[in-house]
């Protein structure tokens, strides 16, 4: 009987130990695994645009709608000749549809314009050749000044379709400037930095540098990186 109380004991304190073996493991563990440092890392490029989309709008006005057509006829290869003088390719203009307003229809007696018939036009250039449509637009006052009336209803987008290329590389670089972040903060506290715990990556942004420079796009790509922390 007392043989057997020992061996019950000697069973006993061996599982205790085995427990708080465990426990102690486990609560490691926990420890080690908790310690953890939650960074981001960012990347940003400034590129130019590679394409390019301007709506060229003018009106005419006048009392004889043949006479405003033939008009407008003329503007529009005017138009069309300076785009090319400016070194635009032809195959990169079109025309929009006209739009008439008759006047008459909309006021009575005395309230109605002088002029009947109110004519806007569209000339849209569309093009990647993003350099000759900056000098067309900055030399624009040429066709102001051989009698066409431009309207700014539209505005001219400038684009950067060229993501995919620079998106790993920007990637790469917003993951290492994590890192290296949680680098110097495992090193301020005393730590190793361990495994990445977790990670995500954000929106790529393309924005207008700034409002004065819309054909230069900042791309932006901002990316969460959570790392373990060891003694």
């Amino acid at each position: 009987m007392l043989k057997q109380s020992v061996i019950v004991a000697g069973c006993v304190s061996v599982a205790i130990a085995s427990v708080g073996w465990s426990l102690k493991s486990g609560i490691d563990h926990f420890v080690e695994r908790d310690r953890v440092v939650t960074v981001k890392g960012l990347s940003e490029r400034v590129v130019p645009a590679d394409s390019v989309i301007w709506p060229i709008v003018f009106r005419l006005t006048g009392n004889d709608l043949v006479d405003v057509k033939k008009r407008a006829d003329a503007q529009t290869d005017l138009i069309r000749a300076y785009l090319i003088s400016q070194g635009i390719r032809e195959d990169a203009i079109s025309l929009g549809r006209p739009s008439v307003t008759d006047t008459h229809m909309d006021f009575y007696g005395s309230n109605r314009p002088p002029e009947r018939y109110r004519m806007e036009c569209t000339v849209v250039v569309a093009s990647d050749q993003v350099e000759p449509v900056l000098q067309a637009l900055a030399n624009q006052t040429e066709l102001i000044g051989r009698g066409v009336v431009l309207s700014q209803s539209y505005n001219t987008q400038f684009q950067f379709t060229g993501l995919n290329a620079i998106k790993p590389a920007m990637i790469e670089e917003a993951t290492q400037n994590a890192r290296t972040g949680a680098q110097k903060f495992a090193d301020d506290s005393g730590s190793r930095l361990g495994k990445i715990r977790r990670a995500s990556q954000g929106q790529f942004s393309v924005t207008d540098r700034d409002h004065n420079t819309p054909h230069l796009k900042k791309v932006r790509i901002v990316t969460t990186v959570e790392y373990y922390l060891k003694d």
